[in-house]
């Protein structure tokens, strides 16, 4: 009984024969190929001399799944077993995040030199597995040639990539980057940081009530993120600024409004109130010096220029919630 509930449905790799070793191989390959195509595709619009990379990349690999399935017809016939490596317990499987959409570059050059370790790894083991002298050398030539696959990288990307198109390329990324999380996100942090300082700290100083003072912060910071969430995700749907994906501009700039409010609204839930206060004023402290380091390191900012906007405007926002609850 426990043995049933607890049995895979997949197949050991010891107990599959070298029919099923070659069939493996060459679905692999040829799933490795359509990978890297999509991959090209996917990369096409902004990044064409990548694209051309994995289009080359993914030749390569159907060069390779030629090889095998004419050393498994010449073994074992025409009738190739429609076994994968998702039918092989314990074998590497691919994160299917080929399909998705504006996947960043950087991820996508991970990922492949991944694929190539995983594939290297796989035919060094199959080689062990193997009788045939033929099919060994043929499987002990592709884990050559797998492992030999990140010079053949770098040779494509020197034909297709030359540098100036790399460092434009990367350029590009960055930009992306900043366009899609950093610059929604900071305007976020902005806005759930220093918007939120005067109802809180005017509720505490009014009520001297560290739960009530709590339960106004929480309100707030949740109450922002959800309303500069749902902003950024619709006045902008991406296709013509360039700015990409709303959901993920949305939730960078809600999560971050929300998080700079709950930062000096946590303190709160220490029962005592100058205790409480004093570490909420620490927090504002860091957070405001936070936002201005992110806009010198990423929007290019002078540090002193984001400093006197971001740290004396929240100084000021901060005073004025104080004066409010002494009222």
């Amino acid at each position: 009984m426990l043995a049933r509930l607890f049995a895979s449905s997949k197949r050991s790799f010891d107990s599959l024969s070298e029919e099923e070793i070659l069939a493996l191989a060459i679905a692999s390959e040829e799933e490795d190929s359509r990978i890297y195509l999509a991959y090209a595709e996917s990369l096409r619009a902004q990044y064409p001399s990548s694209a051309k990379v994995f289009e080359d990349m993914a030749e390569v690999e159907q060069t390779h799944k030629n090889v095998l399935i004419e050393m498994f017809r010449s073994r074992f016939g025409e009738r190739i077993p429609p076994i994968r490596r998702e039918h092989v317990r314990g074998f590497y499987e691919r994160k299917p995040d080929w399909l998705r959409k504006n996947l960043p570059l950087d991820t996508v050059r991970e990922q492949a030199e991944a694929m190539e370790q995983q594939a290297v790894r796989f035919y060094q083991e199959a080689t062990k597995r193997v009788s045939d002298a033929s099919t060994r050398k043929l499987l002990g030539d592709l884990a050559l040639a797998e492992q030999g696959h990140e010079d053949i990288a770098h040779m494509l990307t020197d034909k297709h990539l030359p540098e100036d198109a790399k460092s434009e390329e990367d350029a590009d990324a960055r930009r992306q980057f900043i366009l899609t999380y950093v610059q929604p996100g900071l305007a976020g942090l902005m806005d759930g940081s220093v918007s939120t300082l005067a109802p809180i700290f005017a509720a505490a100083f009014a009520t001297g009530n560290t739960w009530s003072t709590f339960l106004i912060g929480l309100s707030a910071s949740v109450g922002a993120g959800i309303s500069m969430g749902f902003t950024e995700a619709a006045h902008d749907d991406g296709k013509l600024s360039g700015r990409g994906s709303p959901l993920k501009r949305g939730l960078a700039s809600g999560i971050m409004t929300a998080l700079g409010g709950l930062g000096h609204t946590l303190p709160y839930l220490i029962p005592h109130f100058w205790t409480a206060t004093i570490v909420a004023a620490i927090i504002v402290f860091f957070e405001l010096w936070a936002i201005a380091f992110i806009q010198n390191r990423y929007m290019e900012t002078p540090f002193l220029r984001a400093v006197f906007q971001v740290v004396l405007g929240g100084s000021l926002v901060l005073a004025a919630g104080i004066l409010i609850g002494n009222g």
